[in-house]
Order: C-alpha cells, then sequence, then structure tokens
C-alpha cells in the first residue's frame, strides 16, 4: 500500500511545488495516510482545503484502501 500512496503524491507533487509547497509521506495506519505539507504549503492558510480536496480526493481514487489523509 505504500508504494501505491507514493506513486499517487507523484501526482500531486508536480501542483503543489508549482506554489511552492511539497508534500511528504510520514506513515499510514489503518488506513490513514498522515503527511507533512512542506514549503509554502506548510503554512498556508489553504493547506486544510488542499489536502481534503487534493491529496486526499486522489488517494482515495488512486489507492482504494486509503480511508482518510491527516497532516503532521
Amino acid at each position: 500500500m505504500r508504494e501505491d500512496v507514493e506513486k499517487a503524491l507523484q501526482k500531486i507533487r508536480p501542483a503543489l511545488q508549482a506554489d511552492g509547497g511539497d508534500i511528504e509521506l510520514i506513515d499510514i495506519r489503518e488506513g490513514v495516510v498522515r503527511v507533512k505539507l512542506t514549503g509554502a504549503c506548510g503554512d498556508c492558510p489553504m493547506s486544510q482545503m488542499t489536502l481534503k480536496m487534493g491529496v486526499e480526493r486522489v488517494l482515495k481514487q488512486e489507492v482504494p484502501e486509503v480511508k482518510g489523509v491527516e497532516t503532521i
């Protein structure tokens, strides 16, 4: 599952990097993916929307075992 999540994150990463940010996979527990938003994404006021509407949506589409996404 970790490999599939990493592949899905590679699809998301260019959009985040275009805005000066990035995403790092920290852990996966019981279907919940834990990530860290870095760079400009780390302190962006829209980061929670990016996380839920972008990252979580793509991960659930690409990796059906994903139940949710959390930031640390």
